[in-house]
């Protein structure tokens, strides 16, 4: 097989700002050892998110100059609706600024206190804004998905039998929600399949559940159905894409990801009562329905991405690049999630750290560790994120504790990726002389944007 080329070419670039390591030392410090904290002038390869960093293309940018901001009725608007449409089939479309105003004004509307949402795995902001309406969200990943060293096909998929369990033991009538995430991001960016949505759906039906989608990654999950689920393999990923949407009563997305877009999301429906609710939320909250706190030319460059992101010479490029470096690193002995994912690479900070304690949130230290190395930041997904506390204090540990790598849509080359394995692999040579954080200060919810830490002194 050849080598697969960026099926792009460059025709912008910005600078990367170099620094040493003694420089980084100073500046993870004084960011009280918390990515989120460091400016991005001092990161040389930024891998904290792929949300609103990926790289537009001219297409896109030429459609910003064509973005009508007409207060109501933009033709940026409609065109915006009919994209969404195409992908979705849904009739009612809700513009947000992002996904998780999209999340906020849906939680805001079905949540409250005594209610479960239900899902594969929620992520942070999606949990925290049904923690916000007094809900609790409860995740049901299947056993693969328990297991990052264990390759399977779709390890993103949700536990049906637990789902079950669960309705019977909480009632249907007190779950107002069933959320697949495709990809599931924080279960490693593991792919859903549609046998297991085909599932899900049943069971919901069966109990009067709604199913959802959170759709921020569907072309990827889309793209994975085709590889690795028979029967899909001759299809195209619209198709695919249409075939998922189709078992669903409505999708949250933030289009920053897949939709290669700095800003936006929306909420797409199929009920007209609930969607008039959202609608008189998002009035107050975001803006008049036909921009929903979006700018015209956000609009347009949402639904550029939209059809650009279904172009296969794309997705094959973007799950190689993935799995190009999985590879190298699994080469390497380092613990990695295995497969890769649709969108970036998860370290087994557990593994790869097995003389910290949970208590001392190794997926974190790991994260400092990597800058100080080679300047690349990442996120913990841990511990530190989806970490609580009991009556008594003391911490209720995430499921898995990883490190997310998140690949930026079109924007490094192979021998950024090249870097990133090296520098990797560096810090695993010496992870011995990696030590624990423990947390000075934290906020309430979320707190893994604002937290501050210190090493912990033996």
């Amino acid at each position: 097989m050849k080598t697969i080329i960026e099926p792009f070419r460059i025709k912008s670039v910005e600078p990367i700002y170099f620094n040493s390591r003694e420089q980084r030392e100073i500046i993870l410090a004084d960011a009280h050892h918390n990515p989120f904290l460091i400016d991005a002038r001092d990161v040389l390869i930024d891998l904290l998110t792929d949300s609103g960093t990926s790289a537009m293309s001219s297409h896109q940018w030429a459609g910003i100059m064509q973005g009508d901001e007409s207060y109501a009725g933009s033709p940026s608007f409609y065109r915006f609706e009919r994209a969404v449409k195409n992908i979705t089939g849904m009739p009612f479309i809700i513009p947000t600024h992002q996904g998780r105003a999209a999340e906020k004004i849906l939680f805001s509307s079905l949540g409250g206190a005594g209610k479960f949402f239900v899902s594969n795995t929620l992520f942070d902001t999606t949990r925290a804004n049904i923690e916000y309406s007094g809900a609790e969200g409860v995740d049901f990943i299947c056993e693969a998905g328990r297991h990052p060293s264990i390759p399977a096909p779709f390890k993103g998929n949700l536990d049906v039998e637990a789902l079950k369990s669960f309705i019977e033991k909480k009632g249907a009538e007190n779950i107002p929600m069933c959320i697949i995430t495709v990809t599931n991001n924080s279960g490693g960016g593991q792919p859903v399949s549609m046998q297991n949505i085909r599932e899900v759906k049943a069971l919901c039906v069966a109990h009067g559940i709604p199913l959802f989608i959170d759709a921020c990654r569907f072309a990827e999950n889309a793209y994975f159905i085709k590889l690795r689920e028979d029967g899909y393999k001759d299809k195209n990923v619209l198709d695919i894409a249409r075939e998922m949407f189709s078992y669903a009563d409505g999708a949250t997305m933030s289009a920053k990801k897949d939709a290669f877009a700095n800003i936006g999301g929306f909420l797409a429906l199929t009920n007209e009562q609930l969607a008039q609710q959202c609608r008189n939320l998002l009035i107050i909250t975001e803006g008049f329905p036909t921009y929903g706190g979006l700018a015209g030319r956000d609009l347009e460059a949402i639904a550029i991405g939209l059809e650009e992101v279904l172009d296969e010479s794309y997705l094959q490029y973007r799950i190689r690049s993935i799995e190009y470096l999985t590879e190298k690193l699994h080469e390497a002995g380092v613990p990695v999630m295995r497969p890769a994912g649709g969108h970036a690479v998860y370290l087994d900070a557990k593994a790869f750290l097995p003389h910290i304690p949970v208590s001392q949130y190794p997926g974190q230290a790991l994260v400092g560790a990597l800058y100080l190395e080679g300047g690349i930041r990442g996120v913990e997904i841990g511990s530190l994120m989806f970490g609580k506390y009991d009556a008594q204090g003391q911490l209720i540990p995430a499921a898995l504790e990883l490190v997310r790598l998140a690949i930026p849509r079109r924007v490094y080359t192979q021998s950024h990726i090249d870097y990133v394995a090296e520098v990797i692999i560096e810090v695993f040579q010496h992870r011995d002389q990696i030590k624990g954080l423990h947390i000075t200060e934290e906020a309430p919810m979320l707190r893994h944007f604002t937290v501050k830490l210190k090493p912990v002194v033996a």
